[in-house]
């Protein structure tokens, strides 16, 4: 299996790529500043899964696959941009209902919607997919054997530190979110911020290159 040496290396690596805010962090806050603790919080769980699901294919080598075919890469990258500027396209439009889903207590979409939607953007992360097709196998020991079993070892370590920024990071926006909530023009204000954020995102993946 993986030495400690090589868990502390590749968990201090992953520790300094996931504290850059990047997709699912952006898209995290765009969804506690929209919808609130619970959407933010199943997001986040939606975006590991999505994660985790990168580093399975990693671990039986569609992530190989992935990395070399530029057009692979290239269409995943544009599909992922492409429902990210859907999302906030419609959240601007849908910005004055945010008060009315506030004052009932209750997120805007229900909670399996928004669990696909997070794992949709985690899945297609360009950063998260080039860091897994291309830095995690340089932390497996071959020699050991077992080299899917050690990548999955290493991706859910990875999964674990960025599940707890995530949600942080979902906790802070939501609790900031309270402040807006109290007037629906605030709350209208940021449910059109959120939405232009994931216009802003969609199109900053669309135009990221696949090196990192």
């Amino acid at each position: 299996m993986v030495s400690t040496d090589r868990l502390l290396a590749f968990a201090a690596m992953s520790f300094l790529l996931i504290v850059i805010p990047g997709p699912s962090v952006l898209f995290v806050v765009g969804r506690a500043l929209a919808q609130g603790r619970r959407a933010a919080l199943i997001t986040v769980l939606g975006n590991t899964l999505g994660a985790y699901a990168l580093v399975v294919a990693v671990a039986f080598g569609v992530g190989a696959v992935v990395e070399r075919s530029a057009v692979v890469f290239t269409t995943l990258k544009l599909v992922g941009a492409a429902y990210l500027v859907y999302l906030g396209v419609k959240a601007v439009r849908q910005r004055g209902a945010l008060h009315a889903s506030f004052t009932a207590g209750g997120p805007a979409h229900g909670g399996l919607r928004t669990l696909w939607e997070g794992f949709a953007v985690g899945v297609a992360n360009p950063k998260t997919i080039v860091f897994f097709a291309a830095v995690l196998p340089q932390f497996v020991d071959r020699a050991q054997g077992g080299v899917a079993a050690q990548m999955l070892l290493l991706g859910l370590l990875f999964n674990v530190i960025a599940l707890a920024s995530d949600s942080v990071w979902g906790l802070a926006a939501a609790t900031a979110r309270t402040w807006f909530a109290r007037s629906p023009r605030r709350l209208a204000l940021v449910g059109g911020a959120g939405g232009l954020t994931m216009i802003g995102l969609g199109v900053t993946i669309a135009t990221t290159s696949r090196h990192p």
